[in-house]
């Protein structure tokens, strides 16, 4: 998809984008880095950041990949302080690192339902805590990426449902204390995204992509274009009375529910 944005939306302003080596959140750092900004990528692989801060040079845009465990407070603040001084204040934090596996809960262990609300939410709450300190106040953004599932209840997903409506009700509560500094904090609700890890898992067969496709009211998939595109806007001086927001970006799927989707 071609950029519908002409601009250099965001020239001069640092991102840092958590997950931000590969899927969703690496098409938001490129985005990012074509209209200007400066990266820090926080994930849990060094050899993949590598790769991606690789294209995002070739983008024209200074970047850095940081690995860590975004469930490890130290680790996130950590990065967040070396993005400061490599590159300045903070002024765009994208919270994206997020964990799934399909499971029903009888087929869920404790654990498996720990590790993803600490790495979908607690991580969500350890960037944001992180990085106040470091943003540029007034002015900042954040962005914290959700999912359907927190509103639309799916079978397989209830350790991510629980998990991103918890993200969904901290957003709403940072926009309003945050508010007053200046920070807005909105959050990006996808649907079913093509050429993602999460379509891979849940829809892992032709079949099963195609049944997801038929149930979208659009009538396809997302593109990870598309969610970069809102999250430039959302960024961007366009937004700039735009807080507490929950942008879901799913084709009408939610307006429908997800029925038997997902391997039931």
């Amino acid at each position: 998809m071609a950029n519908v944005f002409r601009d250099r939306l965001l020239e001069g302003k640092v991102a840092f984008v958590t997950g931000g080596g590969s899927g969703i959140n690496l098409r938001i750092a490129e985005r990012f880095s074509e209209h200007g900004a400066s990266l820090a990528l926080m994930g849990r692989t060094q050899e993949k950041l590598d790769r991606a801060v690789a294209d995002l040079g070739v983008r024209g845009g200074a970047a850095l990949g940081i690995a860590g465990d975004v469930r490890d407070y130290a680790a996130v603040e950590t990065a967040i302080q070396r993005t400061r001084d490599e590159f300045g204040p903070i002024d765009i934090l994208v919270c994206g690192a997020a964990g799934n596996f399909p499971a029903p809960v009888t087929g869920m262990s404790s654990n498996g339902f720990k590790a993803v609300l600490e790495i979908d939410l607690l991580g969500t709450f350890n960037a944001c805590r992180a990085a106040f300190d470091r943003m540029r106040k007034p002015g900042a953004s954040v962005i914290n990426i959700s999912a359907t599932f927190a509103f639309t209840p799916t079978p397989f997903q209830s350790h991510v449902g629980a998990a991103k409506a918890g993200i969904d009700s901290f957003s709403k509560t940072l926009a309003v204390e945050w508010g007053r500094a200046g920070v807005r904090v909105n959050v990006i609700s996808p649907g079913p995204i093509d050429d993602t890890e999460g379509m891979r898992r849940l829809a892992p067969t032709e079949e099963a992509r195609r049944r997801t496709a038929a149930a979208v009211p659009l009538g396809r998939l997302g593109t990870r274009d598309e969610i970069a595109d809102l999250a430039l806007f959302l960024c961007s001086d366009a937004a700039q009375f735009i807080t507490g927001a929950i942008c879901v970006c799913d084709g009408g799927l939610s307006l429908v529910g997800s029925g038997g989707l997902f391997g039931s």
